[in-house]
């Protein structure tokens, strides 16, 4: 896994400034729940947000896999974990 810092995120030439911050986000969400821990509620609400912007599922999955190339994390597989779980503070690195 790469940091941040060394990341080319994924984004649409198309979107405004405010929907690049919105994905921006969940991708730096995403990172740090592979890395350390996040507040799940948070993560699941920048989905949210995410989802208004991204509305299309091929799009979706093609940012998925874009974001997996450049830092070996998967949107798809970090939320659908957040998603069972039931712990306020979520991580893919314990599993929880």
């Amino acid at each position: 896994m790469k940091t941040n810092q060394n990341i080319d995120f994924p984004l649409d030439a198309d979107w405004t400034t405010t929907e690049i911050v919105t994905v921006s986000k969940l991708y730096d969400l995403v990172l740090a729940a592979n890395e350390t821990t996040v507040d799940r509620d948070q993560l699941l609400t920048a989905y949210a947000a995410f989802k208004k912007v991204v509305s299309s599922k091929g799009e979706e999955r093609q940012l998925d896999r874009q974001l997996q190339q450049q830092a070996d994390v998967s949107i798809y597989k970090t939320l659908k974990q957040a998603q069972a779980s039931t712990k306020k503070r979520f991580s893919m690195a314990t599993g929880r």
